[in-house]
């Protein structure tokens, strides 16, 4: 049998058990959160939002569009913000309204699990979807602590290692699994319609768009401890 090679099949992200996963969000996605999943009152310029995974922060630079205050982080330094391992110590008695990031695969549940306490109104993480499968993540973590919201794309949002491109295209399907902590309720499955082209700019590829997008403040709180 000949070997599929088309472009979408051969682009789904895999990733070494070590890798720092570098996939940037295309900002995009982000408002799609925004405008389609998270509940109205949930997100405005009187709330903040850590994005803890924030790369070239492309991901926070859209949120900082919606939220008066994004603090941001990365393990390693990208040159956009703070050097933090989210996964230490330095964030166990922060507390902000949000937690939102497009998290390493293989740290997911981690990530889950370090933010809900610190959240004040919800926990917003952008997956693949496969993600949802597993006997061992159903048992450690969604039959424990479902999310409130399991919002699917119905269309592909396209991540390339490195860098945001328009041209990408994906075989890898995503969703965005919220956690809101005034809701108790069974997980709600959503799918976010059809909106690239409504939330996507040219300037989103400019490097342009990436410039600080973290609250000083908030990240001096954030990090008081380290």
């Amino acid at each position: 049998m000949a070997q599929n090679t088309s472009h979408a099949v051969m682009a789904q992200r895999a990733e070494p058990a070590d890798s720092l996963d570098d996939f940037p969000t295309p900002p995009w996605a982000t408002r799609a959160l925004v405008e389609h999943v998270i509940p109205d009152g949930c997100s405005s310029a009187s709330l903040s939002a850590l994005e803890p995974a924030c790369g070239r922060g492309y991901m926070s630079q859209a949120l900082a569009e919606y939220f008066g205050a994004v603090a941001s982080s990365d393990i390693y330094d990208y040159g956009f913000a703070e050097t933090r391992d989210f996964l230490g110590p330095v964030h166990a008695a922060a507390s902000v309204d949000w937690v939102i990031t497009n998290p390493p695969f293989r740290l997911a549940e981690n990530f889950i699990a370090r933010s809900l306490p610190i959240a004040r109104i919800g926990v917003a993480m952008l997956v693949r979807t496969v993600f949802l499968e597993s006997v061992g993540r159903y048992q450690r973590l969604f039959s424990i602590r479902p999310p409130t919201i399991v919002a699917q794309f119905s269309e592909r949002v396209p991540m390339v290692k490195g860098r945001v491109d328009k041209k990408a295209s994906t075989a890898t399907g995503y969703a965005w699994l919220v956690w809101l902590h005034n809701q108790a309720d069974a997980a709600r499955l959503a799918w976010i319609p059809p909106c690239r082209k409504q939330l996507e700019r040219d300037s989103d590829y400019l490097d342009s768009f990436l410039r600080p997008a973290s609250s000083k403040q908030l990240q001096h709180d954030l990090f008081a401890h380290a």
